[in-house]
């Protein structure tokens, strides 16, 4: 096992339209590793984005260095598991962490990340919504109603030892994410989901951090119809199989 002082953490920035929001997660990224004095790299995977996403992410690696942001394009949107595939394939770090690149996730709750993973040595550590000192910002009434369903729901259904299942906001030992990855069958939003129930399969140690979660700043919100049927339809596969 390696020493804390060795210990470098690979942040995973999937991307697909994200030019307005890009300059500013990674300058917050960046301004707190650099408080916390903890080694990092940014890893960049953009899927061919139309808005000049991708330049900008170019513009941000002549800013601070290629050593610092990694950048790994790939042709077309692909799907979030793959991007972290892709990613984690080019992260010299021994822990990744996976958070999205719209804003919604803060970067000030990384050190956090880091000091409960090595408070505990958990083998993946999930930011939580629903904990006390967590909470939602900027949601309408039917956002919150969808995401509170969908967690409860799936904390009847799977019982995965976490309270914020659909969360994507966490860091994870790097082993330990590749195995999981492996493993996982399900695309879009339960991908998030499957993990942590796998986790809790395979005998990974799990701790959560309370996060405040806001709602993106720019941009349009992915989230539809089909992704709410893809959900329910997940749900139910997680729950016959596992």
């Amino acid at each position: 096992m390696t020493s804390s002082q060795d210990d470098k953490y690979s942040v995973l920035l999937p991307t697909y339209e994200e030019r307005e929001n890009l300059p500013l997660i990674v300058w917050m990224i960046i301004k707190y590793f650099e408080q916390s004095e903890y080694d990092y790299e940014i890893i960049i995977i953009d899927d061919n984005s139309p808005d000049g996403t991708l330049q900008a992410a170019e513009q941000l690696q002549n800013i601070y260095g290629e050593d610092k942001i990694v950048l790994r394009p790939r042709p077309a949107k692909l799907g979030l598991g793959t991007a972290y595939i892709h990613g984690m394939k080019h992260a010299t770090g021994n822990f990744i962490i996976l958070m999205d690149a719209d804003l919604s996730h803060h970067p000030k709750f990384i050190p956090e990340f880091i000091r409960k993973q090595k408070e505990g040595n958990y083998d993946m550590v999930s930011g939580t919504r629903y904990a006390l000192g967590g909470g939602v910002y900027g949601w309408d009434l039917r956002r919150k109603l969808i995401s509170r369903c969908a967690n409860f729901l799936a904390q009847i259904l799977l019982r995965p030892g976490a309270s914020d299942l659909t969360g994507s906001f966490r860091l994870y030992k790097k082993e330990v994410l590749q195995d999981l990855i492996s493993k996982c069958v399900s695309k879009g939003y339960v991908f998030q989901m499957e993990m942590v129930v796998r986790a809790r399969e395979l005998g990974y140690t799990v701790g959560e951090v309370p996060i405040s979660f806001v709602d993106r700043v720019y941009g349009e919100s992915k989230l539809g119809g089909m992704e709410i049927v893809s959900y329910a339809k997940g749900l139910l596969q997680l729950f016959a199989t596992t």
